[in-house]
């Protein structure tokens, strides 16, 4: 008898609505969905078509991340928020470090979502979708106070820019202290932790709660990876510092416990003074090169970092970009970039793209799974595996990177034809 295929992304679709969630002492019962969910399905035999199931053959060890999920409200389609209010707007939930762990999960990995949120029927919605991704939800912090952060997101288009507007003044996560974590429960088996510089932004007490969380990420043993993300219109809770101030005096107090740091064209310069030469963002021109001195420079003034990833992005217009990435390794130092072609960089030329919100997370989550991956772990490969994953983001609304690890090596192999898959 023929055994029966299962759609993966049907399966993933299904999970959310199938498991409640238990809570106990004002936090998600711990192991209530992926510790006791998985031991009693081990005797299901593994599908290769779904990316989860091939886990129980995977080695990788779980990827905590730390940070806020928020609803996210857009227009449809290229809509201006003037053109759609009053009216209909399409909500989801997203934020850097959720849609880190949304995508490592999607790629195959394991995965473990700390964050603090009110406990609401909202909030369970998005618990739902998290869990129907098959992230550990069982350290997430369920308060009395506070609200869940919201963002608005109207997409550009050819010259007009994206924009985005927040709404997260006193969300939970803001006002919930370092203390109100678990942080031994939370890195029970973890591997690796990942936390950006948006979390210590939004308030005194959670940038107190990020360099909490490295400090035991660390002492733990885990590998260490923090995005710098700086986000000027959020560092605004010290109102003696400048949101460039106040970021580097902040971050310099997290980087002494991070292994590999992530940024972007601008980061490094916004949030450690470190910049690249021959570089205008805003022009669209960037000396890729010129990067790799910026990596040395980070490395050289925190020794304990061991790598430095950079995303390299030419905004030709809010619909043409052209998209590659730098990975410096401290131990050879040697900056490796992809795409390439030959032994020359060569960027993928995205046009047309479809939302580049959480184009950097989906990059980021691509490289962690890779180095937590033996056959990718190399670090050619690991670049040119992250810059595809996020290639791919490019293409699909929403934060969450939905492309499977098939999928980008597909693109890896066989270049981007867009050809219908039968």
């Amino acid at each position: 008898m023929q055994e029966p295929v299962i759609d993966p992304d049907l399966s993933a679709a299904c999970r959310r609505f199938l498991f409640p969630i238990p809570k106990r002492n004002n936090r998600l019962q711990a192991g209530s969905y992926n510790r006791e969910f998985s031991a009693s399905q081990s005797s299901i035999r593994a599908d290769p078509c779904d990316p989860w199931a091939k886990n129980q053959y995977n080695l990788m060890k779980t990827i905590v991340t730390f940070g806020e999920i928020m609803g996210r409200f857009c227009p449809s389609g290229f809509n201006r928020f003037r053109q759609s209010l009053p009216g209909d707007l399409n909500l989801t939930f997203a934020g850097a470090e959720a849609n880190v762990a949304a995508s490592i999960s999607m790629l195959g990995g394991q995965t473990r979502f700390v964050t603090a949120i009110p406990d609401n029927d909202i909030t369970q919605a998005c618990l739902s979708t998290l869990r129907g991704l098959k992230i550990d939800t069982s350290e997430i912090v369920l308060t009395d106070s506070g609200r869940l952060g919201l963002y608005f997101v109207e997409a550009g288009a050819n010259q007009r820019p994206s924009r985005v507007i927040y709404d997260r003044d006193h969300s939970s996560i803001s006002l919930t202290p370092a203390n109100a974590y678990n942080w031994d429960a939370i890195f029970e088996d973890a591997g690796w932790f990942h936390t950006t510089g948006i979390t210590p932004a939004l308030s005194e007490e959670s940038a107190d709660a990020t360099i909490e969380s490295v400090k035991n990420a660390q002492a733990a043993g885990l590998t260490v990876s923090c995005d710098l993300n700086f986000r000027k219109k959020l560092w605004n809770w010290n109102p003696t510092l400048s949101a460039s101030d106040l970021a580097q005096e902040t971050m310099r107090r997290v980087l002494p416990h991070v292994d590999l740091v992530i940024g972007n064209e601008e980061d490094a310069s916004d949030v450690l003074g470190i910049g690249a030469e021959n570089t205008d963002v805003h022009s669209g021109k960037i000396d890729a090169n010129r990067y790799t001195s910026v990596a040395r420079e980070i490395v050289s003034q925190f020794p304990n970092v061991s790598k430095v990833a950079i995303t390299l992005r030419e905004s030709l217009s809010a619909s043409h970009n052209n998209w590659g990435a730098m990975l410096y390794d401290k131990s050879t130092d040697y900056a490796y970039f992809a795409p390439t072609s030959g032994n020359q960089y060569q960027p993928y030329e995205i046009r047309n793209i479809v939302d580049r919100v959480g184009g950097g997370d989906s990059f980021g989550a691509g490289l962690i799974f890779a180095l937590n991956t033996p056959e990718l772990q190399e670090s050619q490969t690991a670049i040119s595996f992250a810059v595809a994953a996020s290639c791919l983001a490019h293409s699909i609304y929403g934060d969450f990177n939905y492309s499977t690890r098939a999928e980008v090596e597909a693109l890896l192999k066989q270049g981007g034809s867009g050809r219908v898959v039968r």
